[in-house]
């Protein structure tokens, strides 16, 4: 009886020491990241991610990095590699990278950013209540205040071209919803697309109209500088889909922060991680139209002679040129 005893305690033992090491601190968590391509929203997307987990006593150390640099077949194959690693959950930035790394693995918890309408964009089956093993954090701008701005500060706008990647689900599904309020401002919206950076150059140069707007699209946001220097020849004024637009030359925009975008991500990441939430059930993280940033430009007001409207003047925040 006594050794049956002892035989009991020490299986006891050995059940509760497999428990306590299969809780891994927070400093052995390992987070792949892959980003679709380098410029300011979506590096400012994994910077404050990082950011945050590493405040929250997440090992940076740990945080592994890759960018597929607007490749596509790139962003498959760091997929690949980071499913392969097995790590503890997946960060994706940008639809691309999310979309190449969902389809690879049902099972580590993926947490996405820059990704307009995830439901969309095929990745959950609904934005309130995903079902799957992704969740995250949606860049979605407001479009239709942006679209207000431009009625507010180029009262004289009766056309309007939208330019965008016709390949990227995030831009399309925001050039759908740019028609449909420019409409409703009372604008005759055209759309112009691009495939790659070889035809940046030709389709801006293309643009007659009385105005442009761009929305959170990868490819533009990485050649703003561009596109904003022939628009300014042309003496058309842009208005950008985020901050960084205008910060390399758009006249103005409602915007996300996408730093803040990334430490919603990442507190989200952390959830999974410590607490022990389901991406399935963690309904998309927005910013709401009330959290969103009004930056405009001071020398394309200057270029384009336009009197702010004090409405808005009180509470822009004003930046110049980065070019």
């Amino acid at each position: 009886m006594k050794k049956v005893l002892c035989a009991l305690m020490a299986g006891g033992l050995v059940l509760t020491g497999c428990s306590s090491s299969g809780t891994k601190s927070k400093k052995d968590v390992k987070i792949g990241v892959i980003q679709y391509m380098q410029h300011d929203a979506l590096d400012n997307a994994y910077k404050g991610f990082k950011d945050y987990l590493v405040k929250q006593g997440y090992s940076a150390k740990n945080i592994t990095y890759k960018n597929a640099s607007g490749d596509a077949s790139n962003s498959e194959t760091i997929a690949d590699q980071l499913v392969n690693a097995q790590p503890d959950l997946i960060y994706a930035i940008a639809t691309p990278c999310a979309q190449s790394v969902a389809k690879k693995t049902k099972d580590i918890p993926i947490v996405v950013a820059a990704v307009t309408d995830p439901a969309d964009s095929k990745l959950v089956k609904s934005n309130k209540k995903p079902g799957t093993n992704v969740t995250g954090a949606s860049d979605l701008t407001p479009v239709e205040l942006q679209m207000k701005l431009l009625k507010q500060m180029l009262p004289k706008t009766k056309t309007l071209s939208i330019m965008y990647t016709g390949s990227e689900a995030n831009s399309e599904f925001q050039a759908n919803l740019a028609v449909k309020y420019a409409k409703a401002q009372g604008f005759t919206p055209t759309r112009k697309t691009v495939s790659d950076s070889n035809d940046i150059q030709s389709v801006a140069q293309s643009v007659s109209t009385d105005a442009a707007y761009i929305p959170t699209d990868n490819l533009l946001a990485s050649n703003i500088p561009a596109v904003s220097t022939i628009l300014d020849e042309a003496k058309i004024p842009l208005i950008g889909g985020e901050e960084a637009h205008v910060k390399h030359g758009a006249l103005a925009t409602y915007g996300v922060n996408y730093y803040k975008l990334g430490q919603k991500a990442g507190k989200m990441a952390d959830e999974i991680l410590s607490k022990g939430k389901k991406p399935a059930n963690m309904p998309i993280q927005y910013e709401s139209a009330s959290e969103c940033k009004l930056v405009i430009n001071k020398d394309e007001v200057k270029r384009f002679n336009i009197k702010v409207p004090s409405s808005l003047d009180k509470k822009a925040t004003y930046v110049t040129t980065q070019n």
